[in-house]
């Protein structure tokens, strides 16, 4: 059986990791957690660029091994494009390793979400300010366009953004 693979993928604060369980509850399947938050609270300090090699590693892991859970698609809170865009921010460059896993993955669906859902403070999120945010989204809305992969924007309420995802996802073909 053929596991279709979509991404929930935005700028910090904007709904993904919610979005992505209540996908996987509606639809009866799995979902893929962002290894980066879990793993970012057990290191109690900064992360470092070898750190994004780290979760990037886990990041695919974890895809790897809920696949075969998965009924019939796999939802992903988040793919290495997000440690991509953030180690190009904090260092100027992303690691070799990381762009070779980004260039074997495929997926079948980004879910966009967008920047009109209200800041939420956490320990992890480092960019609060509302021109950060929408600067992150116009580099994440660039990488979808460009993936060749189908996409959609993801707005609203919690529930207008439930609704809509689910049903763009019912439009993949089985």
């Amino acid at each position: 059986m053929s596991v279709k693979k979509i991404v929930v993928i935005g700028p910090e604060s904007t709904g993904k990791s919610t979005l992505s369980r209540e996908i996987a509850t509606a639809l009866n399947t799995v979902y893929v957690p962002e290894f980066a938050r879990i793993y970012l609270d057990s290191i109690n300090r900064p992360y470092t660029e070898e750190d994004l090699l780290i979760i990037a590693r886990r990041q695919l892991s974890g895809e790897d091994s809920l696949t075969p859970e998965a009924n019939k698609l796999l939802i992903c809170d988040t793919d290495l494009y997000v440690i991509k865009v953030w180690s190009e921010h904090k260092y100027q460059r992303c690691h070799r390793r990381i762009l070779e896993q980004i260039a074997q993955r495929s997926y079948d669906l980004y879910l966009l979400t967008g920047v009109d859902m209200p800041w939420e403070d956490d320990p992890q999120r480092e960019y609060p300010d509302s021109g950060m945010r929408r600067y992150f989204f116009h580099i994440y809305k660039d990488i979808v366009v460009h993936s060749g992969v189908p996409w959609a924007l993801i707005e609203g309420t919690p529930q207008e953004r439930l609704q809509r995802a689910l049903t763009v996802i019912r439009t993949l073909p089985v």
